[in-house]
């Protein structure tokens, strides 16, 4: 007997041509744009007069390359017509007309701080053959021009292939200098020269040379502050520092600020102590008890220090920085998680942890202080009986309300299939014994920050966030399908990894791959977290087999399956086997 192929999305008699993306009015800097969308398998639609290939139900996603600039499109369907206008701007800063630089490339370009005798640099972008300077606090400093350079595509640009840099099409001019004193710098001036003609403009930012002898100590105010290896949110994550974690200032940039040990934290995450001293610390002993399903264990410091957090196979390492070990001893025995804590004065002013464990898979962590002891709680393996018997699993449909995620040739948007697989995971999971939660089960709206919140506070063994995929402008809609998992912290990654063999083995499915991502509901650490992409909803024929009710089915309690299948290998210590049984 067929599958039932449930669609949702436009009423065919009101309108037969449905367009689901791009927007009428699009802009983009790919070199090329997919049309999703869909119309009566009968009859042909075509775009600037082209025919499309289609899939069985009517659907469509062919790509079109872009030219710079406006590119029009018309779709037809029998008598009706849609027409979008695509504009292509370069992906890389260009000049303004009549204008020998590019302005928004001027560095810095925001109030910036530093010590003595480190380098400060001033940059533009600007046409070749240029002379640029630029005077800062009395003096006049040449930007030379540098060699070719490569502009970086963005991180996205990872899912689609494309990420390799590509040169620069202007010409990169820089120089650098060193303060020797404290004190205020002031504004750069830039003064760029084309045959003869002297352009001058100001700078955004003032440069300060900090004094070392009254550098600000601040701490941090909010549970979790996150710490960058930059200043801006386009900088990777670090380990994130607990509340009241205090560190000396030893830079500005905006809003951002240095700490002592090298990472960056926004300003608004801590706060100032007038009259602090440098935060260093000394350690001495360190005592550990099992407690509550988690062993915790407790590191006595005089001032909360930052830290930061590696996870390997079978080991733990947590690095205290501004901290000098006095240790003569460690009270940590015959421990069920804990085979041996080792320790060592890595640097002058760092200390590592590392905790060689009883088992590969690890289940979460927390940190946080109390007072100025440092807390470390790290979880147990769930004692889980036949079948998926006492663990617990939260699950998280993606999106919801108006929040719509991707969007199927029809319009179907993500975040019904969302709810509607998870719903069927939970009883598939509930029917082998799990316990399970959803952060939502209905159509509601539901942000990130309140997702993670729910995973942190209820602690689950595993947490799952449910999606669907779509593609960034220049992917190729028509040839992508598959399964896609996304990982963070290494304790999910072997999850992530079965679990994707196994759906693309059982379910013979395409595979788009298994990714280390910084997603926010692949970042909690409390417990292995991972977030799955189990099909693409822009692509026609695999938006068949998503919208197919037997095969949504099928997929939740294959998922089911893999999970206690993935769980008791763990048990056996043997190698996982992703072949179905």
């Amino acid at each position: 007997m067929a599958s039932t192929v449930v669609l949702g999305g436009p009423v065919w008699a009101e309108s037969q041509l449905f367009l689901a993306y791009p927007p009428r009015q699009h802009q983009t800097s790919a070199a090329q744009i997919f049309f999703i969308g869909s119309a009566p398998p009968e009859g042909t639609v075509t775009i600037n007069g082209q025919g499309v290939e289609r899939s069985p139900g009517g659907h469509f996603a062919p790509s079109f390359p872009l030219r710079v600039g406006e590119n029009q499109f018309t779709l037809r369907y029998g008598n009706e017509t849609v027409g979008v206008t695509i504009t292509r701007v370069p992906s890389q800063p260009v000049l303004s007309p009549g204008s020998p630089w590019v302005s928004e490339s001027l560095r810095p370009n925001q109030d910036l701080a530093r010590l003595p005798g480190e380098r400060v640099c001033l940059g533009v972008l600007a046409q070749p053959d240029s002379t640029v300077g630029a005077r800062l606090g009395g003096e006049r400093l040449i930007l030379t021009p540098q060699p070719v350079q490569k502009d970086l595509p963005p991180n996205a640009a990872a899912l689609v292939a494309q990420n390799e840099p590509t040169p620069l099409v202007l010409t990169q001019y820089q120089g650098c200098l060193e303060g020797d004193r404290p004190g205020l710098l002031g504004v750069p001036v830039f003064e760029i020269t084309v045959n003869g003609t002297p352009t001058v403009q100001e700078g955004a930012g003032t440069i300060r040379i900090l004094d070392p002898e009254q550098l600000q100590v601040v701490e941090v105010t909010v549970p979790q502050g996150v710490a960058r290896t930059g200043p801006g949110t386009d900088y990777s994550r670090l380990t994130p520092l607990p509340q009241g974690t205090r560190a000396e200032v030893t830079g500005q940039e905006g809003e951002w600020l240095r700490l002592d040990y090298g990472a960056w934290i926004r300003g608004s995450e801590t706060r100032v102590l007038p009259g602090a001293m440098p935060p260093q610390s000394r350690i001495r002993s360190v005592r550990s008890r099992p407690l509550n399903g988690t062993t915790e264990i407790r590191f006595p410091l005089q001032v909360p220090v930052p830290v930061s957090v590696q996870q390997g196979d079978r080991t733990f390492t947590l690095t205290l920085h501004n901290t000098i070990a006095q240790t003569d001893t460690i009270a940590v025995d015959h421990d069920p998680l804990i085979q041996r804590l080792d320790w060592q004065q890595i640097t002058p002013t760092q200390v590592a942890y590392t905790f060689h464990l009883r088992t590969d898979q690890q289940w979460g962590y927390d940190l946080r202080y109390e007072g100025s002891t440092l807390i470390l709680s790290l979880r147990h393996p769930p004692q889980v009986g036949e079948q998926l018997q006492g663990m617990r699993i939260l699950l998280d449909p993606g999106h919801g309300g108006e929040e719509l995620g991707a969007r199927g040739p029809n319009g179907y948007p993500e975040k019904s299939v969302n709810l509607t697989v998870s719903l069927l995971l939970r009883e598939a999971l509930e029917r082998r014994g799990a316990t399970v939660y959803l952060t939502r089960d209905q159509d509601v709206f539901l942000g990130l920050a309140e997702r993670v919140t729910m995973i942190n506070q209820l602690k689950p063994d595993l947490a799952l966030s449910v999606h669907y995929n779509a593609l960034p402008d220049g992917g190729d809609a028509l040839n992508t399908a598959g399964v896609g998992m996304f990982w963070y912290h290494p304790q999910a990654h072997d999850l992530s990894v079965f679990l994707h063999d196994y759906l693309v083995e059982t379910l013979d499915r395409p595979s788009y791959g298994v990714f280390w991502n910084n997603l926010a509901l692949t970042r909690p650490h409390t417990a292995p977290s991972i977030l799955l992409e189990l099909g693409f909803m822009i692509n026609p024929i695999e938006f068949e087999w998503i919208m197919d009710s037997r095969e949504q089915r099928r997929l939740a309690d294959t998922l089911a399956e893999g999970i206690m299948t993935w769980f008791h290998s763990l048990g056996s210590g043997e190698e996982t086997n992703t072949s179905p049984q």
